[in-house]
């Protein structure tokens, strides 16, 4: 069964960097599209960043400019570089597979936290 693993969140002031790691447990990594997706407090999970095997990205206008997405498709990891980060970044950041721009598979590995506060 494929597994995801999410890393790299923490706390940190506005206008700090943080880098999240994804590895990916399984056979999809090499054949499908990936993203990053994040679910605030009392919000829906929403997708924030794509790429495809062919390292084609793709951002919501909300992150465009600060966030950057990438791959390493030998070491079945994806990463996010957030930067200039704002509170209202502040989520449960996850990864999963794209069909179109739903997740791939229905279910989601633990998440890793990024809070953005003074």
């Amino acid at each position: 069964q494929v597994r995801f693993v999410e890393s790299g969140g923490g706390l940190v002031q506005p206008g700090e960097s943080l880098r999240l790691s994804c590895s990916v447990l399984g056979s999809i990594f090499e054949v499908y599209p990936m993203g990053w997706f994040r679910q605030a407090p009392g919000k829906q999970r929403e997708l924030v960043a794509t790429t495809t095997t062919g390292d084609i990205v793709n951002y919501v206008d909300f992150v465009k400019g600060r966030f950057t997405i990438s791959r390493d498709n030998a070491q079945n990891t994806m990463y996010l570089q957030m930067n200039s980060l704002k509170p209202e970044d502040t989520a449960v950041y996850y990864c999963n597979g794209l069909r179109g721009s739903d997740p791939l598979l229905p279910y989601w590995g633990q998440g890793t936290q990024v809070t953005v506060s003074s």
